[in-house]
């Protein structure tokens, strides 16, 4: 008796490209179904639905599918008909489980090729070897496709369209295209004169040239290939940001940028120092002295700090760098026509007196004086270094050769393993098909074989990354150090610095009356702290440490003094600045003013003990008669017995650094060269001092000090300082 149902066939395919493909296209898997249904089932009706350039892998972003699938569940159709169940799914384990649920829902599966009649013929043991057996060719198709791409990317190939300003030649190098090189120049040269994305997009867009995208529309069309995508003649903001940040243009050849975690999951960024990096790899179009300050000049903007908007007398190199010490505030330019450039605090200049803070002014030509002591740093004793890199980068082009060859000895263990597990999963597919009695046993057995392949594979997959590790890490310290050095010797030369000068050296400077804080980008901190090595003299012996080498180089610390900046003025005193460095892994604390400001200052464990440190100060002054202080390891914290203008919050000396490092209780004795407390007051002197350990570390120092003449104290006052300083580190302690 003939039965007429409702039949939906499906079909699929994964690429766009059908020819030389007539065994799977879509026209073909039609025609089989079609027959089938006719000879087989004569009055039924047949549904079609199908799927172009859709993975096998999932079920979720087949349009058709799930069409089809609302149908089936709802009674519809009665049987899902397939040419064979690889256009069902891929997928095993996935696969499986939608079989099943179609199969609870009452829908009929016919798999032509397979000869499965599911489930009138319930052979789940023979559907789930076909299961196994589609999903292999899968497997291996994407691990051998990702294995091409890496290799072709290890070697320089590009495997994606060439960015706006290059073609791609038949021989696979990058041409640059002249008319787009000068648009990216353009673009880059508008972004150093302190044009924004949006401005230079409008400008771009308000003259005619040509986007990236109608660039692209014109070169398809021109090669006979209709072109889908929209195209509009309007420059992105977007597009322009792209641009600026791609270290493409400066001929770094840099792919493995982003990475899928799992199918159809969101693109994940990969880490630069993971990804693939071949520095001067092709022609560049713009320098890399431009990209650097471009790349300097966007870290800046992003802060989302405080800008004022005036009328610019001066270029104001240092606007965005230049915070008010004591408020947080950014410092304002000033831009009168009988004042030389200057800046001064953002507060002050909005609320004058009023806002609780002073000018803090300081000139532009001191902060390039300041700067240049830096360069100099750099440049003295560089000679030495720069022999190194060069010898570095040599080395670097002599060893791919032979690390490359472990990498391939690598890379061909992982291939055969991988073959190896390929045997080991259909042998025990064969087996369990001849001993059905005994898949308990032999699933363990094969498991354990598949897991120990498996960790093996996990084993040299870590070599390999090691090794490409090794490399990129090469590559970016020797590009970093040896692009800094090139314009070292530029900025010197000038009289003047300019804002692409400044911001290749200084993240952020913060300007307080007495002193200047800076902190350098993180390419000069690396070479200050590489010029700092400890080196051998002639004799063999380790000659100087990483401090004291960097106060050899420099000849303004060559009699150990610190940093220091004079700023003179005709009708003021002079002012005197002590310079400090702040480094990344400094302690810092965070808090806010009244207006939400954000402020940043130097941790100090003993600053948090101002108010009790000042009971303890004035206890002591009173029970010994002496002018008592506290320290923590930069400044005088509490003061007693002396007016506080003195030495409150004033910068230890460097002797009584010195003292303090020694962790030794320290007296002044008959005919010695007496300690300041601090070089910014000359008055008072150490009598009698006690570190303040904790956990033992020095955090400060509990001190008597007088005027010069009468330094004299006694064992009392040893012991009464010892008995404090040891109490106030057991309290930091607990």
């Amino acid at each position: 008796m003939l039965c007429n149902y409702h039949f939906a066939g499906y079909t699929r395919i994964s690429v766009d490209e059908e020819l030389d493909r007539d065994n799977v296209s879509i026209e073909n898997q039609k025609a089989i179904i079609e027959d089938f249904v006719k000879a087989r089932f004569p009055g039924s009706t047949l549904d079609f639905f199908e799927d172009r350039d859709r993975s096998g892998y999932t079920f979720e972003q087949r349009e058709g599918y799930q069409k089809m699938r609302r149908g089936l569940m709802s009674h519809e159709y009665d049987i899902l008909v397939v040419k064979d169940f690889s256009r069902f799914s891929r997928r095993n384990s996935r696969g499986l489980v939608e079989l099943e649920d179609l199969r609870d829902a009452g829908v009929r599966i016919i798999s032509i090729g397979d000869g499965i009649d599911f489930p009138n013929d319930d052979d789940w043991l023979k559907i789930q070897f076909q299961f196994l057996i589609n999903e292999m060719p899968v497997t291996d198709t994407s691990k051998k496709v990702r294995n091409v791409i890496k290799r072709r990317q290890k070697d320089g190939q590009w495997i994606c369209a060439a960015p706006f300003g290059y073609v791609v030649t038949p021989q696979k190098k990058f041409e640059i295209v002249p008319v787009e090189a000068e648009i990216v120049r353009k673009i880059y040269s508008l972004y150093l004169d302190g044009w924004g994305y949006k401005r230079i997009s409008l400008y771009l867009t308000e003259n005619n040239y040509p986007t990236p995208r109608m660039v692209e529309r014109e070169r398809k069309e021109a090669a006979g290939f209709e072109y889908k995508r929209k195209c509009r003649p309007e420059w992105a903001i977007i597009s322009v940001q792209h641009i600026l940040e791609n270290d493409f243009y400066i001929g770094t050849f840099r792919q493995g940028k982003y990475t899928r975690e799992k199918i159809n999951g969101k693109d994940v960024k990969i880490e630069p120092h993971d990804q693939i990096v071949i520095e001067d790899h092709h022609e560049g179009i713009v320098s890399k002295r431009d990209f650097a300050a471009v790349q300097a000049m966007r870290d800046v903007r992003t802060r989302g700090k405080k800008f004022y908007v005036g009328i610019r007398k001066y270029d104001n190199v240092y606007s965005g760098l230049l915070e008010c010490g004591d408020c947080g505030h950014p410092m304002f330019a000033l831009s009168q026509p009988h004042l030389r450039e200057a800046y001064h605090c953002g507060r002050y200049h909005k609320f004058g007196l009023r806002s609780g803070c002073t000018s803090h002014h300081i000139r532009a030509d001191r902060l390039d004086e300041l700067l240049k002591m830096y360069v100099r740093i750099l440049r003295t004793g560089s000679e030495e270094m720069l022999q190194k890199i060069n010898e570095s980068l040599k080395k670097e082009r002599v060893e791919p050769a032979a690390s490359d060859q472990s990498v391939e000895e690598i890379e061909k263990k992982i291939q055969e393993l991988h073959e190896e597990l390929k045997v080991v999963k259909r042998q025990r597919v064969r087996d369990i098909l001849r001993h059905p009695d005994n898949e308990d046993l032999l699933t363990e057995t094969y498991d354990d074989l598949e897991n120990d392949i498996i960790k093996r594979v996990e084993m040299y997959n870590t070599m390999l990354k090691m090794q490409q590790d090794r490399h990129n890490t090469v590559a970016v310290v020797n590009r970093v150090a040896k692009d800094v050095f090139e314009v070292l010797d530029e900025i010197l030369a000038k009289d003047r610095l300019t804002k692409r000068d400044v911001q290749m050296i200084v993240d952020r400077i913060k300007v307080f009356e007495d002193r200047i804080e800076v902190k350098l980008r993180p390419n000069i901190d690396m070479l200050l702290q590489g010029l700092t090595e400890v080196r051998v003299d002639e004799k063999g012996e380790q000659a100087k440490s990483q401090k004291e080498t960097v106060a050899a180089m420099a000849p303004m610390m060559l009699d150990g003094s610190p940093m220091t900046l004079v700023q003179t003025a005709a009708k003021r005193p002079d002012r005197l600045f002590i310079i400090n460095n702040i480094y990344d892994g400094d302690p810092l604390e965070i808090y806010t003013d009244k207006d939400g400001e954000v402020i940043f200052k130097k941790y100090s464990l003993m600053g948090g003990l101002s108010d009790f440190a000042g009971q303890m100060c004035e206890t002591l002054n009173k029970t010994s008669g002496h002018v008592t202080v506290i320290t923590d390891r930069d400044a005088c914290i509490a003061v007693s017995g002396a007016p506080r203008r003195e030495l409150a919050d004033k910068r230890l000396s460097e002797k009584l650094e010195g003292l303090l490092e020694s962790r030794r209780v320290y007296q002044y004795q008959p005919g010695e060269t007496p300690v300041p407390v601090s070089d910014e007051s000359g008055r008072f002197f150490v009598t009698c001092a006690a570190p303040i350990l904790a956990e033992g570390d020095v955090l400060g120092s509990v001190l008597f000090v007088a005027e010069e003449g009468d330094l004299k104290t006694g064992e009392t006052e040893q012991k009464l300082l010892q008995t404090v300083s040891g109490f106030l580190g057991r309290h930091m302690e607990g």
